[in-house]
């Protein structure tokens, strides 16, 4: 008389097809959100560029409502004319705005200065922005993720990025034990142990 342990139900071709079609969108899902946050929030970090979202369509369609701009420092000097600048119109107002630089000149002062206008506008926009309200020039878009940073600020942000980062790191975890589990499962069995 002779048992049988480790019985296990017949294995399908089907099963092993879908199985890793679930994994490899799992892994392609996981990289997504990896790729989306190392853009969003660290590459900007690590190399002191700002994130801004934007919120209107006036540089449709190139940066659609809801991109994220990532912008860097630059010398005014160095802006011309085609060049994507990020800047705050008005002193006294923290408001900013991205737009396409159209036109450079000289303020009295001999200051220079900006006449911007939105790529999905008619017209320029209605003042000249300041060499000093420039808070940097386009170092990269992408659609979307600006919805994302406008929800989160400051601290929020910050907060969010660790959670996240842990997030990411448990979510690895359980991937690399369901792998272990799945290979354990998959040793053949040695007969008479």
């Amino acid at each position: 008389m002779s048992s049988q342990t480790g019985h296990r139900a017949p294995h399908r071709p089907s099963d092993t097809v879908w199985h890793g079609v679930r994994r490899a969108g799992e892994w392609l899902l996981l990289v997504a959100f990896v790729g989306a946050a190392l853009a969003a929030v660290v590459l900007p970090r690590l190399a002191g560029a700002t994130p801004y979202a934007v919120l209107t369509g006036s540089m449709s369609p190139g940066m659609p409502r809801g991109s994220l701009v990532v912008v860097r420092g630059v010398d005014p000097a160095r802006i011309g004319t085609g060049d994507v600048i990020t800047f705050m119109p008005r002193p006294d107002d923290t408001t900013t705005v991205t737009h396409r630089v159209v036109g450079v000149g000289f303020d009295a002062a001999g200051e220079r200065v900006f006449t911007t206008q939105g790529d999905a506008n008619d017209t320029a926009d209605p003042w000249t922005v300041q060499g000093r309200h420039v808070l940097g020039e386009r170092w990269y878009s992408l659609p979307y993720l600006g919805y994302l940073t406008d929800l989160l600020t400051g601290r929020q942000r910050e907060l969010a990025t660790i959670l996240i980062a842990v997030g990411l790191l448990a979510y690895a975890l359980v991937m690399y034990g369901g792998a272990l589990r799945d290979r354990l499962r998959q040793r053949p069995e040695v007969p008479g142990a």
